[in-house]
């Protein structure tokens, strides 16, 4: 009974962080089309951009994996891209390039799934024993 109940809470977690990375990549693209059309912006953007919906696909194809070694190893591309979409909405922060709220939410967000991913990723690693 206790292991059902672990398996309910596993697919209401997994869901929910399908649709708060969903929600991410969607406030990405509007957040990049809303940068200056300056030629540093617009790079930095195109970047962001790529790793920001990034995230989404790979923890999709993660949830669709064939095996645990697959899994582990989207999982980890998501918090790669994660990563280098927090450092992208840093840069453009501290370039001040962009610093409304939305701005700042959006490095928030961006560290917290980040973290998230992290997490998930050492888990899966330790599970195959590849950790």
């Amino acid at each position: 009974m206790e292991s059902e109940e672990k398996k309910k809470t596993t697919k209401q977690n997994s869901r929910e962080l399908r649709e708060r990375l969903y929600s991410f990549s969607l406030r990405i693209v509007k957040f990049v089309r809303s940068l200056p059309r300056h030629w540093v912006a617009l790079e930095i953007g195109r970047q962001l951009l790529r790793s920001g919906i990034s995230i989404d696909a790979n923890y999709e194809e993660a949830c669709g994996a064939f095996s645990r070694a697959d899994f582990a190893y989207r999982l980890n591309v998501a918090f790669k891209e994660a990563k280098e979409s927090h450092y992208w909405l840093r840069l453009l922060y501290d370039a001040k390039i962009s610093t409304g709220r939305e701005m700042i939410d959006l490095i928030q967000e961006s560290k917290e799934i980040r973290n998230i991913l992290g997490k998930g990723a050492k888990t899966a690693r330790k599970s195959r024993g590849t950790e």
